[in-house]
């Protein structure tokens, strides 16, 4: 059978992540703050005429460069982030011999949905 994913978790596989994911959450919305702030400064420098060089720039490139370390761990993975303001997540899995995600969004105390892998969240399901 052919899968999208080589990694299937399993619920408990999952649930054991979670609090690595919490922080890789967390690092995220902190870098694309930073990201966001710098954007602005440098719009503001840009519309003022001004040099747009300097320490700003220093720290719009690093910030994107920790996203983007971030990011390369939910996709060594293979966990999708599906949408990093609600920190929802999917997880490939195997149920019922068919290929799902598991999902889970940050305010969820644990991993109780899941839905088909082209169902996204309002296909989710509760798992049994």
């Amino acid at each position: 059978m052919n899968h999208r994913y080589t990694k299937h978790y399993t619920r408990d596989e999952a649930r054991a992540l979670l609090p690595e994911i919490r922080r890789w959450l967390a690092e995220l919305n902190c870098q694309r703050a930073e990201v966001e702030r710098c954007d602005q400064r440098l719009n503001g420098m840009n519309r003022a005429g001004q040099d747009t060089g300097g320490d700003t720039v220093n720290h719009w490139i690093r910030a994107l460069a920790g996203m983007q370390q971030m990011l390369t761990e939910f996709q060594r993975r293979e966990i999708v982030l599906k949408d990093l303001a609600r920190g929802l997540v999917d997880f490939p899995a195997i149920i019922g011999g068919r290929e799902v995600f598991l999902c889970w969004e940050a305010d969820e105390a644990d991993i109780e949905f899941w839905h088909d892998l082209d169902a996204g969240f309002g296909g989710r399901a509760e798992l049994e």
